[in-house]
């Protein structure tokens, strides 16, 4: 039987100590039928430097270098243009596959039908040595996550519980991601609107295994989360644009839920003194509250 190719994009962006790391984790990967593809995103250390010389040895990789940075969204959306796997996988250059990751995930992907658009998993965080190992989402003793929920994955639970999906360890479906027109170029990050959109049309499934080492650095945008400054700014922005748009499709349940993400990143702009984005999110929440009386 033909084995489906996947195509893994790895973006580098001023990762030098790590996207050697990165790419390596790819090329030990069990399953070897494998597509990849490293965008230098206009790095500004010696990450161009790096990665040109280690990919010397290995003409079968293709490599692009951008001169300026690209937002994650338009940065994927250009690189899937190269791509040519059946199945896909967003790797930051900072981010580590186990061997077995992309395995696992075809073998799961194989067992369900064509209405599965992503299959993911669990994750261990690791600090910027890649040391201190610990799960993305709880587990027992077995190494199993503790949150049953994950099995029934759906868009109201995406919607109500803030910690749900685990997009670094996510693998997806070529034809589902072009179904979608990709990743919206208008926002600040990608991965939590196309759940959304994604979630609302097709099946997103969970993957009870450790598949990525996610690697928490504290200039990355995971760690601006919660920091003031532009990056909380471009984040804020863009979720006032998802979550309007969600608004205006969702139920009133789900409008229910989707006010407890509202309330979190109002306390966010309260803590840090975002007081226009705290201004755009209170207006936000009138208008969720609205839908949830009268739709």
């Amino acid at each position: 039987m033909d084995l489906p190719l996947v195509s893994i994009v790895c973006n580098c962006y001023n990762h030098a100590p790590y996207v050697l790391e990165a790419i390596q984790s790819v090329q030990q990967q069990t399953y070897k039928n494998i597509e990849l593809i490293v965008l230098d995103n206009g790095s500004t250390d010696d990450s161009l430097h790096i990665i040109r010389d280690y990919l010397k040895d290995f003409p079968e990789v293709r490599f692009i270098h951008l001169n300026e940075p690209l937002p994650l969204p338009k940065a994927f959306n250009t690189m899937f243009k190269y791509t040519n796997g059946d199945f896909l996988i967003d790797l930051s250059a900072d981010d580590v596959l186990l061997t077995d990751c992309v395995q696992k995930q075809i073998d799961f992907f194989q067992k369900q039908d064509d209405s599965t658009g992503i299959v993911f998993g669990n994750a261990y965080l690791i600090d910027e040595n890649g040391q201190n190992p610990t799960p993305f989402f709880d587990v027992d003793n077995e190494g199993k996550v503790l949150d049953s929920r994950l099995h029934s994955f759906d868009y109201y639970l995406m919607l109500h519980s803030g910690k749900t999906f685990c997009s670094v360890s996510a693998m997806m479906r070529r034809t589902h991601f072009i179904a979608l027109n990709g990743y919206d170029e208008s926002l600040f990050f990608e991965d939590l609107d196309y759940w959304y959109r994604l979630s609302r049309r097709f099946r997103i499934r969970f993957i009870d295994d450790f598949l990525v080492k996610k690697r928490q650095l504290n200039h990355s945008l995971g760690a601006q989360i919660d920091a003031k400054g532009k990056h909380t700014h471009l984040l804020n922005l863009s979720l006032i644009k998802i979550y309007r748009s969600a608004i205006s499709y969702n139920s009133p349940k789900e409008n229910k839920a989707l006010l407890q993400r509202i309330h979190y990143s109002m306390s966010v702009c309260f803590q840090h003194r975002l007081w226009a984005d705290l201004l755009r999110f209170t207006y936000l929440k009138f208008l969720c509250q609205v839908h949830c009386l009268f739709r």
